[in-house]
């Protein structure tokens, strides 16, 4: 995992600029939007641009954060670049590359990278990775066994904090036990653990991510090196058919069809019903309905512990919070099971092709040195990739969930005692804000003065709230800063897909003249037809009809119950390795991924064909 980078061993870049003089907006030319000064201004000192930014590259991560977040929200990338950056840098010590630092201007996320170019310190970072990083490697399935039991730990302590409660009088029984803490102290301790179990989160996230990217970036250079001609998608398609967590939801889904045939309650379930309507009828359905109920139940807990978006955002709720989602993929799956289909994920085929692909190019090895080198990291890939989707489970989804649930907690708490209307509004407060309000009201209640925060949260809340909605109306710029002469970081490559070609295509846009096509990275083969249905957020999901080619920024593993009725899809951003890629080779959905600006170029309703083998998406209307 190298960056190509120009600066000093501490402090680098992720580019070589010395001979590219082309530049993005400098950081310091992007201006905050006129009447959100004061929404920026909220963001912590150390995500604000500077002049000192202007010489570095940077990227808009729409990846991860493709809409403007809210000042609560911030903490995911403050807790999560923490925690890569304690990984990359101090515990596996990754030698040519250290974390990532990040900058937020009108509610997006910039990030850039800090290289290690001097080769004694490359060489002394080399010394530690392979003493700490091998031993991961050699000892992979106890010690993912022994991160799967941390993270059920953890899910389980923030479940067992107690409700955020504040009584009129201390209760008599904690008096005469002589408790000696009174209930407001406990505000401050459930938060402050709440905010503590979400950073400690974040660290668990990257303790293998990291190495699991590692061991596929090693054997995708050594296919490169050894077969030229070799394609990304290729490569990839060598590790595809894996069996993790994240995909467990929808199969959950498609069990749940299955049952509903077989207890005869399938007409219940009907396209445009809502979950309420659907759950009410199956209520009056007799012992059937009764059944198909039980079943969800069992269905819910663990695995509808799932964000219908990436969980970085507090309004991602999860399928048990809002089962819409989950139902709305209900009557398609039935509708399949009676027309004969099987709903099984295509895993034999994949793990088919897979091994085939994995024999076919190992043949073409000429030595035996080469064949043993060939066969151990295929097999080490093989070994790690499954946690690289089946972290998102229980980190992203089932863990954020209850972290935000829990600060809904806090929200009502505070609209309770007027602090503003809403107890949604508190993800309008940064995390120090809000440990702020809750001290504001530990006090009022200990003191009896009225608190303080009614008379300043309603106001700056409204204005933050006003700030969102006015950031969306308007584009950022995909990167800022000088034009990397070189991008040689497969990581940056297959995550995120910018490559040269794409930060080419980002300058030109506008430029494109009347060519009909747009290049990006071949995600999943196979060439289809459709109507494009351009989806910019969560909430536009429900605008899918069958047939459709899913146009969005960046696509999600749990928006797999909605797959059954797209034909196609194209994303924004991503590389052959993106979450995007993964799922449509994993449902054998043709896809192209990382085209940059397909959402601004194709309209709604044009008809488009999408050629996931060779990455092009022609606009035929």
């Amino acid at each position: 995992m190298r960056h190509a980078a120009v600066g000093s061993r501490r402090r680098g870049v992720i580019i070589d600029t010395s001979v590219n003089p082309r530049s993005f907006p400098l950081p310091s030319s992007l201006q905050v939007i006129p009447g959100t000064e004061q929404a920026q201004a909220a963001y912590p000192y150390y995500t604000q641009f500077t002049a000192s930014d202007d010489n570095r590259f940077w990227f808009y991560n729409s990846m991860h954060f493709p809409e403007p977040m809210s000042a609560f929200d911030m903490v995911t990338a403050e807790a999560a670049y923490c925690a890569l950056g304690s990984s990359s840098t101090r515990v596996h010590c990754i030698p040519t590359t250290l974390g990532i630092d990040h900058r937020i201007i009108n509610g997006r996320v910039y990030i850039g990278g800090n290289a290690v170019t001097d080769p004694a310190e490359i060489a002394r970072r080399t010394t530690e990775f392979q003493e700490r990083a091998f031993y991961y490697y050699e000892n992979w399935e106890r010690l993912y066994a022994q991160w799967r039991e941390k993270m059920l730990a953890l899910i389980r302590d923030a479940r067992a904090l107690p409700k955020v409660a504040l009584p009129e009088f201390e209760p008599l029984e904690h008096v005469r036990a002589g408790r000696g803490v009174a209930s407001n102290h406990y505000l401050l301790d459930i938060y402050q653990k709440t905010l503590e179990g979400y950073f400690r989160m974040w660290h668990h996230h990257f303790e293998f991510l990291l190495l699991g990217y590692g061991a596929y970036l090693t054997f995708f250079a050594f296919c490169k090196g050894a077969f030229p001609e070799i394609s990304d998608q290729t490569v990839a398609r060598m590790v595809a058919g894996i069996e993790a967590e994240i995909f467990r939801p929808d199969e959950e889904l498609r069990r749940l069809a299955r049952c509903a045939v077989e207890l005869g309650v399938e007409a219940r379930f009907q396209e445009g019903m809502s979950a309420q309507q659907i759950m009410e009828s199956l209520q009056q359905a007799g012992e059937g309905g009764k059944a198909w109920l039980g079943e969800l139940e069992i269905s819910r807990e663990p695995w509808f512990n799932i964000n219908v978006g990436d969980g970085f955002y507090h309004y991602h709720r999860s399928w048990n919070d809002d089962l819409s989602m989950a139902f709305a993929g209900l009557p398609g799956y039935i509708a399949r099971l009676k027309a004969g289909e099987s709903l099984e994920r295509p895993l034999g085929k994949l793990q088919a092709e897979r091994r085939e692909l994995i024999a076919d190019y190992r043949e073409l090895l000429s030595s035996d040195d080469e064949r043993a080198a060939y066969d151990q990291m295929i097999t080490l890939a093989h070994r790690v990739f499954p946690y690289v989707e089946g972290h998102k489970f229980y980190c992203e989804h089932w863990y954020t969930n209850l972290f935000f649930n829990k600060i809904r907690e806090f929200g009502a708490l505070l609209a309770a005692h007027e602090f503003f209307p809403n107890q949604e509004d508190v993800f309008h407060l940064t995390h120090y804000e809000l440990e702020a309000a809750i001290i504001d009201l530990m006090t009022s209640w200990s003191n009896g003065s009225p608190p303080r925060g009614p008379e300043r949260w309603p106001q700056i809340v409204a204005e933050r709230k006003a700030a969102i909605v006015e950031w969306a109306k308007h584009d950022t710029p995909p990167a800022l800063g000088p034009v990397p002469e070189i991008i040689d970081d497969p990581a940056i490559v297959m995550l995120w897909g910018i490559t040269r070609e794409t930060l080419d295509t980002w300058l030109n846009v506008g430029n494109e003249g009347s060519s009909n096509e747009i290049k990006g990275f071949a995600a999943c083969s196979g060439v289809v037809e459709g109507p494009a249905r351009v989806v910019k957020s969560v909430e536009e999901i429900g605008r899918l009809q069958k047939g459709d080619i899913l146009v969005c920024q960046i696509t999600n593993p749990t928006w797999a119950p909605i797959f059954q009725k797209i034909a196609g899809a194209v994303s924004d951003i991503g590389g052959s390795m993106s979450h995007a890629a993964i799922v449509a080779r994993e449902f054998s959905l043709p896809a192209v991924v990382g085209t940059g600006t397909a959402t601004s170029r194709i309209k709604d309703g044009q008809r488009i064909r999408v050629d996931g083998g060779r990455g092009i998406v022609t606009i035929l209307q």
